[in-house]
């Protein structure tokens, strides 16, 4: 059974896709406590270092890293314990990798957290990249839809041990009936009802939509980052998330 806070603050996961330490400092000093995780990307990690994981734990967040790892079965292993040593609460492999890559990675965390005494963090599977969409599944060579093709990653995911997915918001309530509710979804383009896309994400829906229709986190950035106010903007996500549960619970 997954056990993930109804609180709707911690459903909101915040994107820090800073080019340095000091502009990722300054979204950790201004966002922690308004929001319940801070996902650390490649940019920013490569940039910077486990350090920026450190700065996010002393000050009592959480964090989500989103390297995406995508290898052979030892080496990603290898990486989920260097994950676990760095006490995230999340991480992320690319399901393509395959069902053994994403096993052994499980089993290694897992055996990592026994050993330093600490609980295991969420390992996600990536199905498919919100910024594709079925033409560019054809333009790389796969003659299946983004829809079946993340139903196919998923259950593989499932199988082999995977706490859940990163998904596209549109492919939740697809994902709930084939692989259940204890099944962890977690999405990003997530954009504010009110807004009109206008970036590289393809596949998008509001906080309020993905949350009705059952994602247990979802993932914002450019939404917070560009609004005029970034804590108002929090607070208007954190209404539609509130919104979509009341709904999602009546349905």
């Amino acid at each position: 059974m997954k056990n993930i806070s109804s609180n709707p603050v911690e459903k909101l996961i915040f994107a820090l896709d800073a080019g340095s330490y000091e502009e990722a400092l300054s979204w950790i000093k201004l966002l922690s406590g308004h929001i319940g995780m801070f996902k650390v990307g490649k940019e920013l990690f490569t940039s910077v270092g486990p350090k920026i994981v450190h700065e996010i734990k002393q000050r009592g967040s959480r964090v989500f890293l989103d390297l995406k790892f995508h290898d052979i079965p030892n080496t990603v292993a290898r990486a989920g314990e260097a994950a676990v040593a760095l006490d995230v609460d999340m991480f992320n492999v690319h399901a393509a990798g395959g069902s053994r890559m994403i096993r052994e990675t499980v089993e290694a965390a897992a055996a990592c957290a026994a050993k330093r005494g600490t609980v295991a963090p969420i390992v996600l599977a990536v199905t498919v990249l919100t910024s594709l969409n079925n033409s560019d599944l054809e333009e790389i060579g796969f003659g299946i839809t983004t829809n079946d093709l993340v139903l196919r990653l998923a259950s593989m995911a499932q199988k082999s041990g995977a706490s859940g997915v990163v998904a596209s918001p549109q492919d939740i309530i697809a994902l709930r009936h084939a692989l259940g509710n204890d099944f962890v979804i977690v999405t990003p383009g997530i954009r504010s009802a009110a807004e009109k896309v206008s970036d590289d994400q393809k596949r998008t829906l509001s906080a309020f939509e993905a949350i009705q229709a059952g994602a247990d986190y979802i993932v914002v950035g450019r939404p917070i980052r560009k609004a005029k106010d970034p804590l108002d903007a929090c607070r208007q996500i954190i209404q539609e998330i509130a919104d979509g549960l009341v709904c999602q619970n009546r349905s």
